[in-house]
C-alpha cells in the first residue's frame, strides 16, 4: 500500500479483470463465455441491476475478449496492448459514454455518424453507454435504426440500474442480462481474500458488518472496507467498524430479543438507552430488529433457512441458538408489533417512545394457545360429553312436572321407577336429542348452513316443544314466517332437516301464537334483542352514574344520544 500522493482505491484495485474474477455473477459471465465460443456474439446487450454489482466490470471484460490481439476468447489476455488500453480506458475503438451526460438527440446523431467509420485497429468499435435510462425519447429514437441494424464492426452494450425506464424497442432489441445482488457470504469471501492480500488484520464478524453495509453492492462493501481501513490502519476490531460505519451492533440486537423473551422490561428499557448512547437512529435501530426477528423467524419456520437467509455460517448458527427456545407463533406475535412501530415511527416526533412501547409491550405479552389446540379440546369435550345444561325454557317446562311429583305418593313414585325401567333405552339416541340446547339453537344454526333461506324463517320462530320424533314451533299470529313455515314445500324441508339433524324421524307441527300472551319462549332473534336491550340499559345506567361523563356533560352543556359498545 503506497503512502504517497496517490492511492487507488480498493474498489479498483480490485476490480474483476475476467469473467471468473466476477463476483456472484455466474450466470452471467458462464453465458457470455458460451457466446463468444459458439460465435453468437449478439449485437447489442443490456446489463441490469443493483449499483455495485459488477455491469461496467463486465462490460469491459466482454470488450477485452472481443478485441483481444490474441484473439476472440472466452478470457481476455489483459496483456496485450489492446487489453491494456481498454482496462486504462485509453482505446480509440472502444468508448464508454455516461447517459447521464450524453442525454440530448446531438451526442446520440455523432454516435450514430462515428458507427460508420471501421475500428481503427481493432477488431469491433463497442460502444458501452453507462445509465442509459437517462437518455431522452429522442435520442432513443435517432438510436433506434442503427440499434435495428449496425455494421457488422460495431456492439453495443448498456448498462443500467432502472431498466424499466427503457422504451419497449430498445428492449426488444437487446440480449437482457440481470444482474444480481450479490450474496453476503461470497461478499464476506472476497474482503477476506482482499484482506489477505493487504495484510489486514480483522474478524469474519468485522467482515460480516462491512459486507452487510454494502447491502449486496461489491462496490459498496470495498468502499465500505477501505474507510474502515483509512480509520484503523492494519488491525481493525469488531468496535472500530461498529463505530465507524455506523452499524447497529449485533450482540445489543441479541440482549434486546432476549429480554423481551425474558420478560424483562429493566433490560428492555435498558437496551433501549444503549440504542440513544451510541447514537443510532431509533428508526434504522427499530428495522435492524425486525430484520433480526425476521431471521428468527425463518429459522423457526423452515428446515433449510440458510436457502432463505442471506447470512454468514457464523451468524446462522448464532440465530439458531436464539431461536431454539421459542417457537414461531411467540417470534411472528413479537414481529408484528415491532412492524407497527417501525411504520408509526416514519412520522412521529417522539421515535425513543414509540420504540420503548412497542418493546415493553412484546416483553409483556401473555401466552396463547394455538387456535388448533383449542379445536381439538373443544371436539374432544363434545365427542366425551353425556350431557349438556338444559335450555332455560325446557328448564321453566319442566319445573312444573317437578314440583307435581313432589306432592305424589311414595307408591306413585314407585310405579313410575318401574315402568321406567321396563322401558327400553334408545341404544343410538343422539347427541343432538339428550342435549337440549342442541334441540333448537344448533338446530337452527344447523338449518343456516344447509338451506339459509328456511334457517331466516325459523330464526323468527319460538321453540314450543321438542321431543324425540316431534318438535313444535310457533311464530306470531297472523305474521309472514308463520304462513312461509306452513307452506307444504317448506314444512317438507324441515322435517327433512329435521331428520338429518337428529338422525330420526321427526314430526314437525308450526303452530301460531298470540302476541299477546307472551307465554311462548323468545325466538332467537327476539332472545338476540332482549339481550342487546339488557346491555344497552345497563350501559346506560353506568354512563348515567359516570363522574367524568356527567361533569364533562356540565362543563359543556352537552346530552347523551347515543351509546355504542366497541
Amino acid at each position: 500500500m503506497s503512502n504517497g500522493t496517490h492511492y487507488e482505491v480498493l474498489a479498483r484495485k480490485y476490480r474483476p479483470q475476467t469473467f471468473s474474477e466476477l463476483t456472484g455473477q455466474e450466470h452471467v459471465s458462464r453465458t457470455l463465455q458460451n457466446a463468444i465460443d459458439s460465435g453468437r456474439v449478439a449485437h447489442a446487450f443490456l446489463f441490469t441491476g443493483a449499483r455495485g454489482v459488477g455491469k461496467t466490470s463486465t462490460a469491459r471484460i466482454l470488450a477485452r475478449a472481443l478485441n483481444c490481439e490474441q484473439g476472440v476468447s472466452h478470457e481476455p489476455c489483459n496483456t496485450c496492448p489492446l487489453c491494456i488500453e481498454i482496462t486504462k480506458g485509453n482505446s480509440t475503438d472502444v468508448f464508454e459514454i455516461d447517459g447521464a451526460s450524453n442525454t440530448g438527440v446531438d451526442d446520440i446523431r455523432e454516435l450514430r455518424d462515428n458507427i460508420r467509420y471501421l475500428p481503427s485497429h481493432s477488431r469491433y468499435k463497442i460502444f458501452i453507454i453507462d445509465e442509459v435510462h437517462m437518455l431522452t425519447n429522442n435520442a432513443f429514437n435517432a438510436l433506434l435504426k442503427t440499434l435495428e441494424e449496425p455494421p457488422a464492426h460495431v456492439k453495443f452494450i448498456f448498462a443500467t440500474t432502472e431498466p424499466h425506464k427503457l422504451p419497449v424497442t430498445i428492449l426488444s432489441r437487446c440480449q437482457r442480462f440481470d444482474f444480481k445482488r450479490v450474496p453476503l457470504a461470497k461478499i464476506i469471501a472476497r474482503l477476506k481474500e482482499i484482506a489477505g492480500m493487504e495484510g489486514i488484520a480483522i474478524s469474519d464478524t468485522a467482515l460480516a458488518l462491512i459486507a452487510r453495509k454494502g447491502d449486496g453492492s461489491m462496490r459498496d462493501s470495498l468502499t465500505a472496507f477501505d474507510q474502515v481501513l483509512a480509520f484503523c490502519g492494519n488491525s481493525a476490531t469488531d468496535e472500530d467498524v461498529v463505530t465507524l460505519i455506523g452499524a447497529v451492533d449485533r450482540r445489543l440486537l441479541a440482549e434486546i430479543s432476549a429480554a423481551i423473551f425474558n420478560a424483562d422490561t429493566q433490560g428492555v428499557l435498558e437496551g433501549v438507552r444503549k440504542v440513544d448512547l451510541v447514537g443510532y437512529n431509533m428508526r434504522q435501530f427499530c428495522q435492524e430488529l425486525v430484520e433480526h426477528f425476521r431471521h428468527l423467524l425463518v429459522i423457526r419456520s423452515v428446515g433449510k433457512p440458510e436457502d432463505i437467509l442471506d447470512l454468514a455460517e457464523a451468524e446462522l448458527t448464532e440465530l439458531r441458538r436464539q431461536a431454539a427456545p421459542f417457537s414461531a407463533m411467540e417470534i411472528q406475535r413479537r414481529l408484528t408489533l415491532l412492524v407497527k412501530a417501525d411504520s408509526e415511527m416514519a412520522h412521529a416526533t417522539f421515535q425513543r417512545l414509540i420504540l420503548e412501547m412497542a418493546l415493553l409491550k412484546a416483553a409483556t405479552l401473555e401466552p396463547v394457545i394455538p387456535i388448533q389446540e383449542l379445536l381439538e379440546k373443544i371436539k374432544a369435550l363434545e365427542t366425551g360429553a353425556v350431557h349438556t345444561p338444559s335450555l332455560p325454557w325446557e328448564a321453566r317446562r319442566a319445573a312444573p312436572a317437578v314440583e307435581q311429583r313432589r306432592h305424589e305418593p311414595a307408591h306413585a313414585h314407585h310405579g313410575a321407577e318401574q315402568r321406567q325401567a321396563q322401558e327400553p333405552r334408545t341404544a343410538g339416541a343422539p347427541a343432538q336429542q339428550v342435549a337440549g340446547h342442541a334441540g333448537w339453537e344448533r338446530f337452527v344454526a344447523f338449518v343456516l348452513t344447509k338451506r339459509p333461506d328456511i334457517g331466516s324463517v325459523l330464526e323468527h320462530g319460538s321453540p314450543l316443544k321438542q321431543e324425540p320424533g316431534c318438535m313444535e314451533i310457533g311464530f306470531p299470529e297472523g305474521s309472514f314466517f308463520l304462513t312461509s313455515a306452513r307452506d307444504s314445500a317448506s314444512l317438507a324441508e324441515i322435517q327433512a332437516l329435521a331428520r338429518e339433524f337428529s338422525g330420526q324421524e321427526t314430526v314437525v307441527r308450526v303452530k301460531e301464537i298470540a302476541p299477546e300472551t307472551g307465554e311462548a319462549p323468545l325466538s332467537l332473534l327476539g332472545k338476540k334483542k332482549s339481550e342487546h336491550d339488557r346491555r344497552m340499559k345497563e350501559l346506560r345506567q353506568e354512563v348515567a352514574a359516570h363522574p367524568l361523563i356527567n361533569e364533562a356533560l356540565r362543563i359543556f352543556g352537552g346530552t347523551i344520544t347515543d351509546i355504542r359498545e366497541t
